[in-house]
């Protein structure tokens, strides 16, 4: 058990150093976008642009506007695992959260087992045919003066995928160790899971705080409607 934390460890930290790191693209991004719309409202750099264009055959404007979804591929793609580690996803299930920890452990295991790693090695196989095909086409930017190479922003999904998949094997991992380890184990798993989204003491607390509150409410309204009476 001690190997398997170790080693969801190990994932752990690939995945997070990844999206931190990628984190950063989001400057590059911001100056871009700030970049493409200021200088389409000023008349020197429209026909600065205009002149460069007709010269060399390629588009300033198109080139930044493919760059801002390529930077915004790339960021969305390669945190998607460190998301999923930080449980800074969306979760629309309303039920999971009013049900003991260990049952929220047992069907997030579940889910991780049955559904997400064979959607992630799925994901992953498409990906990786996508991104050959458009490598052999010489696949470029449906503008003829923006960027080529699409294989290159293609691959990030094959990347990206597998980052999820590393996320996922990992926190599948810590599970193993919280609900089947042994004391130990059990600590050191639930210390490092984010997938709780509180302590479940504090989440008792609060839901028989607001039954007392409901069922102080609606003894004073049937003491008031006696009083009336």
């Amino acid at each position: 058990m001690t190997s398997l934390l170790r080693l969801a460890g190990l994932l752990d930290s690939l995945a997070r150093a990844i999206g931190k790191t990628v984190g950063w693209i989001m400057l590059p991004l911001i100056f871009v976008i700030m970049f493409d719309v200021v200088t389409r409202k000023l008349d020197f750099t429209r026909l600065l642009f205009a002149g460069y264009t007709a010269e060399s055959g390629v588009s300033v404007s198109t080139i930044l506007q493919d760059l801002q979804w390529h930077f915004h591929g790339v960021l969305l793609l390669l945190t998607f695992g460190f998301g999923y580690l930080a449980n800074a996803h969306v979760r629309v299930d309303v039920f999971r959260e009013m049900l003991p920890r260990r049952t929220q452990g047992w069907l997030e295991l579940f889910g991780l087992t049955l559904m997400a790693v064979p959607f992630l090695i799925l994901m992953i196989n498409y990906s990786f045919d996508m991104t050959a095909l458009s490598f052999k086409q010489g696949e470029g930017s449906e503008s003829l003066t923006g960027i080529g190479q699409r294989w290159f922003i293609k691959s990030f999904l094959v990347i990206g995928f597998g980052l999820a998949l590393v996320a996922v094997v990992a926190t599948g991992l810590r599970l193993v160790g919280y609900l089947l380890g042994n004391e130990a184990a059990q600590r050191e798993a639930l210390d490092k899971l984010e997938i709780f989204t509180g302590d479940q003491d504090e989440l008792d607390a609060a839901r028989l705080a607001a039954e007392r509150a409901l069922a102080q409410s609606a003894g004073a309204d049937k003491s008031s409607s006696t009083r009336g009476q």
